[in-house]
């Protein structure tokens, strides 16, 4: 199988943590497709939202997603917005396997907590930002996922094993 594995979901669901530990139980490279943004553009996400807002971030993120989507055996852990645009979502569900990973809100506010790289939980009420993105972006997660993966207190690598078995089979 020569397509890529893809990782969705919200911030803190531990798609960089459980996507570098799938890539080596798989073999496969992992690309993280903030950094790949940050590395092409030669500066981080936060001051990108400053200076671009975020719909220059998200076009950005449409043409790293298109990039990365074409590059066949990869496991890539993907920004929690990436599902906001339509040609993403379609990227998604042509290019690869999509596992969408979940937690409760109080699990991802508790991973993101002390996290100053996220500018939309930049907020005075970080727990009720992540409720309202979750409202929106719940049912389009849910649209590109394969699989739907809960990771509520797993460990990680055992996440990571049930993926990449489920990969295998496929």
């Amino acid at each position: 199988m020569s397509r890529p594995v893809f990782l969705v979901g919200p911030m803190g669901a531990g798609k960089t943590t459980i996507g570098k530990l799938l890539a080596q139980q798989l073999g496969y490279p992992f690309k993280d497709s903030d950094r790949e943004i940050e590395e092409r553009t030669g500066a981080d996400i936060p001051w990108i939202f400053d200076v671009e807002g975020e719909a220059g971030f998200r076009q950005r993120e449409v043409a790293v997603l298109a990039d990365l989507s074409l590059q066949g055996q990869l496991v890539i852990a993907t920004g929690g917005g990436i599902v906001m645009r339509e040609e993403n979502r379609q990227c998604l569900k042509s290019s690869g396997i999509v596992f969408y990973l979940t937690a409760s809100t109080e699990q991802l506010l508790e991973r993101t907590a002390k996290d100053k790289r996220r500018p939309l939980l930049q907020v005075a009420d970080p727990e009720s930002r992540i409720r309202e993105l979750l409202a929106i972006r719940d049912p389009l997660y849910a649209e590109v996922a394969t699989h739907i993966i809960d990771t509520e207190q797993r460990a990680p690598k055992l996440v990571a094993q049930e993926m990449a078995a489920l990969v295998r089979s496929s």
